[in-house]
C-alpha cells in the first residue's frame, strides 16, 4: 500500500507500508525509489544502489510489516533551510506513523538519518529497537560534520549565479575526482537546511544521553569509514568508523550490539548496501523482535 502524506511543512512525501500486515514494524526513511537509465548507471560507478530502497523493502518485508519513504530525496525536493532541526524530523516520522496507523516500531537510519534515530529514541516511547548505521551514537562526529555542511552551503551560496559547470560526478571514476578542487553547485536552501540541523546539535551531548535499557540497539560501520575532507569543506576528518571501534566497549555496556564491517574497500558507501547491510540487521531485528 502506497498513499502520499502532507507533513506539517504542507510538503507531500510519498510513504508505503509493506510486508506482514500484524508483524512488527520497522521504520526505513532511507528507502529511496529506484532510477533506471543514465541515471542509474552514474549512480552505480558511485557506488550506490540505484535499486536499494526496493532491496530492502523485499528484503525484510517477508519477516515484518515495513513503513517505508525516502526521506532524504523528500527533502531535497522539498528542502526546509531554517527549520530542518531534530525536533522538526522526529515530528515529521511519527506524523508520518501516526497516519500510517502504526503505534509501536523499529527503526533503521544510516549515516545523517541515523543520527535523526537517536534524536527519536529520546523523544517518543514507541520505539521497540534501533539502528544507527555510520554514525556512531556516542562521541558523534558533529562538530565535524557543522564545519562540512557550512563549507558547502558558503560554496553554494558563492557559486549559485556562476555559469554552470561540469558536474563532478559526470568524472568516468570517482578515483579521478580532485576532491580538494571539487566546487559545490546546489540549490541554497538544500545545503542549508543540513547546516540548521547540525547547528542545532552543537550543544548535544550523546554521552548524557540515557535510553530505555529494554530497547535492543545496534551499531555499525564499515571498518574503512573514514572520510578526510579537502579544505573547500573545511579540511577535517570524519572517522566514524574509528570513533566507534574506540568506543565499543563503553557502547556495549551501555546495551548496544556493536558490529564493524570488513571487507574490501567497506567505506561509507559500500557499507549502506542492501547486500551489506541486509545480512547484519535481518538477523539481528528476528533476533531481538520475534525471537523469544
Amino acid at each position: 500500500m502506497e498513499k502520499v502524506i502532507r507533513l506539517k511543512d504542507s510538503s507531500e512525501i510519498k510513504v508505503g507500508l509493506a510486508g506482514r500486515s500484524r508483524g512488527k514494524t520497522i521504520i526505513l526513511p532511507v528507502a529511496k525509489e529506484s532510477v533506471y537509465g543514465q541515471e542509474a548507471e552514474s549512480l552505480k560507478l558511485w557506488g550506490v544502489d540505484p535499486e536499494s530502497g526496493q532491496h530492502f523493502v523485499e528484503g525484510l518485508a517477508d519477516m515484518f510489516q515495513v513503513l517505508y519513504f525516502d526521506y532524504e530525496g523528500h527533502r531535497m525536493k522539498h528542502p526546509n533551510p531554517d527549520h530542518l532541526t531534530p525536533d522538526q524530523i522526529v515530528e515529521d516520522l511519527l506524523f508520518i506513523a501516526n497516519d500510517m496507523n502504526v503505534l509501536h516500531f523499529s527503526y533503521y537510519g544510516y549515516s545523517w538519518l541515523a543520527l535523526v534515530g537517536l534524536q527519536l529514541a529520546i523523544r517518543t516511547e514507541r520505539l521497540e529497537s534501533l539502528i544507527m548505521g555510520g554514525f556512531p551514537p556516542l562521541d558523534g562526529p558533529y562538530k565535524e560534520m557543522m564545519v562540512v555542511t557550512r563549507s558547502t552551503y558558503e560554496q553554494a551560496v558563492r557559486n549559485q549565479y556562476t555559469p554552470i559547470m561540469k558536474d563532478w560526478q559526470d568524472s568516468s571514476s570517482p578515483e579521478k575526482v580532485d576532491w580538494d578542487q571539487v566546487q559545490v553547485k546546489i540549490d541554497t536552501n538544500q545545503t542549508k537546511q543540513f547546516m540548521t540541523l547540525y547547528q542545532h546539535l552543537m550543544d548535544f551531548d550523546d554521552r548524557a544521553v540515557s535510553l530505555n535499557p529494554a530497547v535492543p540497539k545496534l551499531a555499525f560501520a564499515g571498518e574503512k569509514d573514514t572520510i578526510v575532507y579537502g579544505e573547500n569543506f573545511g579540511g577535517v576528518t570524519v572517522d566514524i568508523a574509528g570513533i566507534l571501534q574506540r568506543n565499543q566497549q563503553a557502547l556495549e555496556e551501555m546495551g548496544w550490539d556493536v558490529r564493524i564491517l570488513k571487507g574490501d574497500g567497506m567505506d561509507h558507501t559500500k557499507a549502506m548496501h542492501p547486500e551489506t547491510v541486509l545480512p547484519v540487521i535481518k538477523p539481528w531485528f528476528v533476533s531481538n523482535l520475534l525471537d523469544g
